[in-house]
């Protein structure tokens, strides 16, 4: 059931999660048994998959949400059901499993058996001469990357059956992405010893921010990591919701990016910061009907820039969960 308002909780976040989480339960009636990715500004309109790519834990975790906000059988049935589907991943070769299994499966005590398996594969495909788990070859390209989307989730996963993976995996990406200063989300390893770096995703993708904050913010719950506050604060947006491309301040925002930096700040503890966050989200970017506007799919390609994205909207319902208390923020 949908928590009692707390006294210390803004009276704009509670009425946003209601409408965010009955947009979920349109969501479920328009996509079926397909994943949602976006949804256009105007109608609404999802563009979806059968197989949920990299953001079908989001969709999942969604559902849970959903459960447990109104506590009722058939959303718990849909939300198990959902989760089930995501069982084809466990096996593909890809580091974004964090953010499939981990988001899909952590609100569920039922899904522990399957969360269990895919740490586990994801540990046997943790590279010790790289020191992390390789992008992989699931979406095409080299195999011997390291992307800073393949760190959140990924870190919490990793640390259910091994800490020390999980920590590593994390500082080789964080030497990585913050190389001298400066942003590279992406980098290709050429034997004998060499990290070449990508230009896809650019520097100034904001997106890359809010990843990296959020594993780190993972790392110091988890992994007792309490030396990575000084990261933390280096990748804190300067904007509430900032540039998709940070180079480019005339262009599209991406909501997506300033939820996950919520979800991040709440679990540091700046809940501050976060509370602000999220009015600029729901004030100005949250419409009627629970949609979560102005998140940036792929800049690069010109895909869904201005769009409702189903991991912007998972990361929003967690955060507002969080503050009304139907949620910890440490609980996944």
């Amino acid at each position: 059931m949908a928590p009692q308002p707390r006294p210390d909780v803004p009276d704009w976040v509670a009425p946003a999660l209601d409408s965010v989480l009955e947009r979920v339960a349109v969501t479920q009636a328009a996509v079926g048994d397909r994943f949602p990715l976006f949804a256009d500004p105007g109608a609404g309109l999802w563009t979806t998959t059968g197989r949920g790519s990299w953001t079908g834990g989001f969709w999942a975790g969604l559902l849970w949400l959903r459960a447990r906000y109104t506590g009722n059988d058939g959303a718990r049935e849909a939300a198990a059901k959902c989760t089930g589907r995501l069982a084809d991943w466990v096996h593909a070769d890809t580091a974004a499993r964090g953010l499939i299994f981990w988001y899909g499966t952590a609100f569920a005590p039922e899904a522990s058996e399957l969360r269990d398996r895919a740490a586990r594969v994801c540990r046997d495909a943790y590279d010790a001469e790289l020191g992390l788990v390789p992008w992989g070859s699931a979406f095409g390209g080299p195999r011997l990357l390291a992307r800073v989307d393949g760190v959140p989730g990924m870190v919490p996963l990793l640390a259910t059956v091994d800490e020390q993976a999980a920590e590593a995996h994390l500082r080789r990406h964080l030497e990585l992405c913050l190389d001298n200063g400066s942003f590279g989300w992406s980098w290709r390893y050429e034997r004998p010893a060499r990290w070449v770096p990508c230009d896809d995703p650019p520097p100034g993708w904001s997106r890359g921010r809010a990843w990296l904050l959020l594993a780190v913010a993972d790392a110091v719950h988890r992994l007792g990591a309490d030396d990575l506050a000084h990261v933390a604060r280096h990748l804190i947006a300067a904007h509430a919701v900032p540039p998709a491309d940070e180079t480019r301040p005339g262009g599209p925002l991406d909501t997506s990016a300033a939820a996950i930096s919520a979800v991040a700040l709440l679990k540091l503890g700046r809940r501050e910061r976060a509370v602000r966050i999220l009015e600029e989200l729901v004030r100005t970017h949250l419409s009627s009907d629970g949609r979560l506007l102005d998140g940036c799919y792929d800049l690069t390609s010109g895909t869904a820039t201005r769009h409702e994205l189903i991991w912007g909207d998972y990361f929003l319902a967690y955060a507002l969960a969080a503050l009304t208390g139907l949620i910890d923020p440490h609980e996944i």
